[in-house]
């Protein structure tokens, strides 16, 4: 057995397991291989990573103190950048997002605060969220 990215014209990529390539290639030109997600059968292999097992002897080397903190500092600036184009909403965070995606609200950028059963319920409702990575205070602690 073999397993390709593939790829439909309408961009999705998938994982799909053939017996050779020429499986592939055969099921493909009589249109049975089918994009899971919009039904297309415009599908070509993706590129792909070869999947080359680490030898079992070799460890891999733990980030050191200073490679550490450079990597988070990157991370904090980078996300501080990104909320400079976002509304602080505090607590309301949960109820805006679910307004702007049901069409009740203005689409924004917002950031603010859930907690994580309102969180899981956006998240089950479709609604398009992703925590923060690093935590950020409210405006009006900054100093």
């Amino acid at each position: 057995m073999i397993v390709f990215d593939l790829r439909c014209s309408g961009g999705h990529v998938f994982e799909a397991w053939f017996t050779s390539s020429a499986a592939f290639e055969a099921q493909s030109a009589a249109y049975q291989v089918r994009c899971p997600i919009c039904d297309d059968a415009d599908v070509t292999k993706a590129l792909m990573a070869p999947n080359i097992p680490a030898k079992a002897n070799r460890t891999t080397p733990a980030l050191r103190p200073d490679q550490a903190k450079t990597l988070l500092k990157a991370l904090a600036t980078a996300q501080a950048n990104a909320l400079k184009s976002s509304e602080w909403v505090g607590p309301a965070f949960a109820d805006r997002a679910r307004a702007m995606h049901d069409g009740e609200e203005t689409p924004a950028t917002i950031h603010g605060q859930a907690t994580p059963a309102e969180a899981k319920a956006l998240v089950d409702d479709g609604v398009p969220v992703l925590p923060l990575l690093l935590p950020v205070a409210p405006p009006q602690t900054k100093h």
